[in-house]
């Protein structure tokens, strides 16, 4: 069965991620910060880290470098629902430099999601 990695601060969003993914048939671990992600996926390695960019404490920007330092196969796909800009450049841009796989901007629909899931599991 597939693994997924959800991080995300917001317990409803990591909730809503979660059963969508289980009743897809995807076993699902949850982390509510970047910290907390990277301990997670260091003692259960997922097919794929769903990072959300915004959070307190470790940012997501910082738990894909870090991720991508100790893991450089880990497949990472970012999410945030902040359109901030750092430069030119919007937290999504940025996170596909550092080296987020995929990218989704929320709101999103579920099935947006499990599409982009499959797609990077599959690969």
């Amino acid at each position: 069965m597939p693994s997924v990695l959800v991080v995300d601060d917001e317990e409803a969003i990591r909730r809503l991620i979660r059963e969508t993914l289980e009743q897809a048939g995807y076993h699902v671990h949850e982390a509510c910060d970047g910290k907390e992600g990277l301990t997670r996926y260091r003692q259960f390695p997922a097919d794929l880290v769903i990072m959300d960019i915004l959070m307190p404490d470790q940012d997501g920007l910082e738990s894909i470098l870090t991720l991508r330092r100790e893991f450089p196969d880990a497949r990472i796909m970012a999410i945030t629902g902040g359109s901030d800009m750092i430069g030119i450049l919007n937290f999504l841009d940025v996170a596909r430099m550092l080296g987020a796989r995929r990218t989704l901007q929320k709101p999103f629909e579920m099935q947006q999601l499990l599409d982009a899931v499959h797609t990077e599991i599959v690969r």
